[in-house]
């Protein structure tokens, strides 16, 4: 269980991010060396899912880091994160346990399934995009929230 968060980034979450990251890389060591064993592995790279995450983490951030140094940055990403509670860009995690259940009884699962609004779309973007530029239309992007 991975995240399209194993494929981009957002300011203040590189502990979220480093994660999905090393997820990605150990699912895509074990695809290989389980192939031999008869074992698929199969990534489900989820988007924004309705729950409480945002609230919780947009919480914790400012907790951590809502003074000093990362003060502002805090407070414009705790502001994007409360706002996906209720948001219609969160996809319900029924959609994510039909992808899971689909890539564990398929005959042949595909290695990747980004699943949720906007997956595909986020992931072709960053793949098109070049670092720097993809920094700009991630920030632009949480500016849009008042801290």
């Amino acid at each position: 269980m991975s995240s399209i968060g194993g494929k981009m980034y957002e300011p203040l979450g590189a502990w979220y991010h480093a994660t999905k990251f090393a997820v990605e890389g150990l699912s895509d060591s074990l695809r290989i060396e389980l192939k031999p064993h008869g074992i698929d592995v199969s990534i489900i790279e989820p988007s924004g899912t309705e729950s409480e995450w945002g609230a919780i983490s947009g919480d914790s951030l400012l907790a951590t880091s809502g003074h000093g140094p990362y003060m502002d940055q805090a407070k414009v990403v705790a502001a994007a994160l409360a706002s996906t509670v209720g948001s219609t860009m969160s996809t319900p995690p029924e959609v994510i346990a039909d992808a899971i259940v689909h890539a564990a009884t398929s005959p042949r699962p595909k290695t990747r399934y980004p699943v949720g609004k906007g997956a595909r779309a986020i992931l072709l973007l960053r793949r098109l995009l070049p670092d720097r530029a993809f920094d700009i239309v991630i920030w632009k992007i949480y500016q849009r929230f008042p801290a």
